[in-house]
């Protein structure tokens, strides 16, 4: 590959809390991607089968055909030689291999971009997102409301039962309106 190719590689990275629209604008750079009659690939983790087994799909059903992948190495073998970009949806849920993944391709010349939350629960950083915002090209953040009081929310609140979740309660679980909320900092509450 010549030099002028290589450039072209990029990361970009949509985060943000729950409900803040992180599938929404990765189908919408998708859609580009397609009216620019751009090769690329599309894929999601096999953990998040929310809506969809093979599909990415926003909050509001809107949706794009995907590789569902259990491991990060797996992208590898579905991107060819004519792939322009890839697009990865809930980079949050992958195995840290994926770092390295994202920036082989970026390295390669490929636009990578990937969609997810930047913290968990808890308010902590996701270590994948964490890794990727440092080394992007581009970063978009996102922010939703606060169903509390109607401010900028850029925390996810987790509910058991319909009570905030314990700080001992596990990083992952995969889930929608049942049983996360957007926050804000004031009013995102985690049980010590």
């Amino acid at each position: 590959m010549r030099n002028e190719d290589k450039s072209r590689g990029s990361i970009e990275i949509i985060c943000g809390p729950m409900f803040a629209g992180k599938s929404e604008e990765l189908l919408r750079r998708i859609n580009r991607l397609v009216y620019a009659k751009k090769n690329f690939v599309v894929f999601k983790p096999s953990i998040d089968n929310r809506y969809s087994e093979d599909e990415v799909v926003s909050h509001n059903k809107k949706s794009y055909k995907a590789f569902s992948v259990s491991k990060s190495s797996e992208i590898l073998r579905h991107v060819g030689p004519k792939t322009e970009a890839i697009c990865i949806d809930e980079i949050q849920f992958f195995d840290e291999g994926v770092i390295d993944v994202i920036e082989e391709l970026a390295d390669r010349g490929l636009r990578v971009i990937a969609a997810g939350l930047d913290m968990d629960f808890k308010g902590e950083p996701f270590p994948i997102t964490a890794q990727l915002l440092a080394r992007a090209e581009d970063v978009t953040k996102l922010t939703a409301i606060c169903v509390v009081c109607g401010k900028e929310a850029t925390r996810t609140q987790r509910l058991i039962n319909g009570e905030p979740a314990s700080v001992n309660d596990p990083v992952v679980l995969v889930g929608a309106a049942e049983s996360y909320e957007a926050r804000c900092r004031h009013c995102h509450v985690v049980k010590k």
